[in-house]
C-alpha cells in the first residue's frame, strides 16, 4: 500500500482521498475508522449537554432502558437506543458486543476466551467488555482474528 499526504492551507475542510483496484475488508476498515472521527456523540454529564467525538466512545451500555456513552475518562448519559445508535453508527467501527452494548473496535487491545463461549474484550483504557456468544464470532472477523 502506497500512502501520501499533501498540505494545502486554501482547504477549508480535510479531504481524503483512497485510490485502490476493489474495496475489501481493509479498505473498508480504514473507512470505517476515518468516518467514527467525522461523527459526534451528544450526551449529559453532570445535567449539562456534552459533545465528544465517536471516536473518543470506548463503547455504549443500555441499563435500565437508559443509554450511556463511556470514553476513557467520563460516562455521559445520551437519549437514543442502542439499536438507533447502531444504525447511526452503521458502517463505522461501533459493532454489536451483547443485545445492550456496541463496542468500538479501534479501541479494542485485545481479545480472550471467556466462560461459556463469550469473549473478554480489553480496551485501550484497560477497562474490559464481556462479547457474548452471539456477537463474537463477528467480533473475531472484523478484528481479523
Amino acid at each position: 500500500m502506497k500512502l501520501s499526504i499533501q498540505t494545502d492551507e486554501d482547504l477549508t475542510e480535510t479531504e481524503v482521498l483512497i485510490r485502490c483496484v476493489e474495496v475489501d475488508e481493509h479498505i473498508a476498515a480504514i473507512v470505517a475508522t476515518l468516518r467514527i472521527h467525522d461523527r459526534r456523540i451528544v450526551g449529559k454529564h453532570d445535567g449539562t449537554s456534552v459533545m465528544v467525538p465517536a471516536g473518543d466512545v470506548l463503547y455504549f451500555e443500555s441499563v435500565d432502558r437508559h443509554t450511556f456513552a463511556y470514553t476513557a475518562g467520563s460516562v455521559l448519559e445520551v437519549t437514543f437506543s442502542i439499536s438507533d445508535l447502531a444504525q447511526r453508527l452503521e458502517g463505522s467501527a461501533f459493532v454489536y458486543a451483547a443485545k445492550g452494548c456496541l463496542i468500538n473496535l479501534c479501541r479494542v487491545t485485545s481479545l480472550r476466551p471467556y466462560v461459556g463461549g463469550r469473549l473478554l474484550a480489553l480496551l485501550d483504557n484497560g477497562e474490559e467488555v464481556v462479547v457474548s456468544r452471539r456477537y463474537a464470532k463477528d467480533i473475531k472477523q472484523c478484528l481479523g482474528v
